[in-house]
């Protein structure tokens, strides 16, 4: 199978919520994977989204993007994010020195994984 993703996602189990109309209604969601451009979501039953977007809230990564629906298959649905659209959250620079952590891990994985190759 074809991989069209721009960036690497990471596997993760971060707690998220999607609004999911223009009234607030809002569903928690679990994130299953996630990188600078999207991420795979599950949520705990079949949902019924817009068909366009959605904002969705990590606040373990301290930020709110609107997001665009890009597929969906039950209750797991796979978004792009508008990166235009990306706003942080209140708090400490804790989120900054985390987003900072994971990218320096991410590229240091890519660097084992080229040296294990070559």
């Amino acid at each position: 199978m074809l991989d069209r993703r721009q960036s690497p996602r990471d596997k993760v189990i971060y707690g998220g919520v999607a609004e999911v109309g223009e009234h607030g209604a809002s569903r928690d969601c679990v994130v299953r994977n996630i990188s600078e451009n999207g991420a795979h979501l599950e949520f705990s039953n079949d949902v019924r989204l817009p068909k366009e977007q959605i904002l969705l809230t990590i606040a373990r990564k301290g930020r709110s993007v609107l997001a665009r629906i890009i597929w969906w298959r039950d209750n797991f649905v796979g978004v792009a994010f508008n990166s235009e659209s990306s706003t942080e959250l209140p708090g400490s620079d804790l989120a900054e020195r985390l987003r900072r952590s994971e990218k320096k891990k991410r590229q240091l994985q890519r660097r084992i994984k080229q040296l294990l190759e070559g």
